[in-house]
């Protein structure tokens, strides 16, 4: 049996982890708190960019990835939205059950799959209910820069969206679109029409639930894959692709251990069996905690996040698996 690794040198992350009190607690909208989080020192938070997002360590023990909604500009703060999903893992559940203003939470390193192109010459910002969190912080941004966009936001009523006064103090005349259904989507915004034509230079980007992901998919269906951006909160449904017959062995070039992993198994499970730990958070193929790069095989990629020249050299291990016999990863 090999011997386990050192956590530090399967997950570097770890020493990026802070402790970030909780200054504030509000409702913004049914079902969905905003909290506040500062550092206990009064020190500046680490820079972030619109899009980003951070993994949160709930009690229990519980880690989920939550959008920076506020004003990337604003290093004194970060600021997260939560919807309380009833049938959800728990996650929601707790931050509005036990956190509570003053309390402490381990806040995980800045991550960013989903930023703003650096050369759109219009920018189309698309957001679904608890979507506007990344989506907000897009808008400030925008703003800043002075850039050319809209914002679309929808919602099933007004009580149902968050952050709106923000939004129309922020966004200037004319740029920000309300768009409730009333829980039917035929009422709400057409997307369809809004993306019929691709625009060069256009970049649209869009987060919410499934249903509303799935709409902006078909709508963009058409334009360039590089102009269309989308952050989501599930993983779609998809078929599932098939892999090695009987599972695939994973060789740890750093610790120069081998793992069998079986046919119903991830490759995160497999790395925990034999007492070695990545870090992990959706588990999805979602966030991009467990990224890690590989150096020999073929990987069938089942993520939503990283890519194609990410997916070159690199993998997502809690929902990924080999296509060949053997996965070389750099760990």
């Amino acid at each position: 049996m090999n011997a386990p690794v050192s956590d530090a040198a399967l997950a570097p992350e770890a020493s990026q982890v802070r402790m970030l009190l909780v200054r504030a607690m509000r409702m913004e909208a049914q079902g969905i708190f905003s909290y506040e989080l500062v550092d206990p020192q009064g020190q500046a938070l680490p820079e972030v960019t619109a899009g980003a997002h951070v993994d949160v360590h709930l009690p229990g023990g519980q880690v989920r990835s939550y959008s920076l909604a506020g004003d990337p500009a604003d290093r004194s703060c970060w600021l997260l939205g939560v919807l309380k999903e009833a049938q959800g893992r728990g996650g929601s559940r707790a931050m509005h059950e036990q956190v509570r203003v003053g309390d402490g939470l381990k806040v995980g390193p800045v991550r960013n799959a989903f930023a703003l192109a650096k050369q759109a010459e219009h920018t189309v910002l698309l957001a679904g209910g608890i979507g506007v969190t990344p989506i907000k912080a897009m808008a400030h941004a925008l703003v800043a820069q002075g850039a050319s966009f809209e914002l679309h936001y929808c919602a099933r009523t007004p009580g149902h969206a968050a952050f709106v006064a923000v939004l129309q103090a922020l966004v200037p005349p004319g740029q920000l679109h309300l768009h409730f259904d009333q829980g039917d989507p035929q009422q709400g915004l057409d997307i369809a029409a809004l993306l019929a034509s691709p625009k060069p230079g256009t970049h649209v980007y869009a987060c919410g639930p499934a249903g509303f992901m799935k709409a902006c998919a078909e709508a963009t269906a058409h334009w360039p894959a590089d102009q269309v951006h989308a952050e989501h909160f599930k993983a779609p449904e998809a078929p599932v692709s098939v892999g090695v017959e009987g599972g695939f062995e994973v060789r740890l070039m750093r610790s120069g251990a081998t793992l069998q992993v079986g046919p119903d198994q991830t490759i995160v499970r497999a790395i925990e069996l034999s007492g070695r730990r990545v870090p992990t958070s959706c588990l999805s193929g979602l966030c991009g905690a467990c990224k890690v790069g590989y150096t020999e095989g073929e990987v069938d990629h089942r993520d939503y996040i990283l890519n194609d020249d990410e997916r070159k050299h690199c993998l997502t291990v809690c929902v990924s698996r080999a296509t060949s016999k053997v996965l070389c990863l750099d760990l």
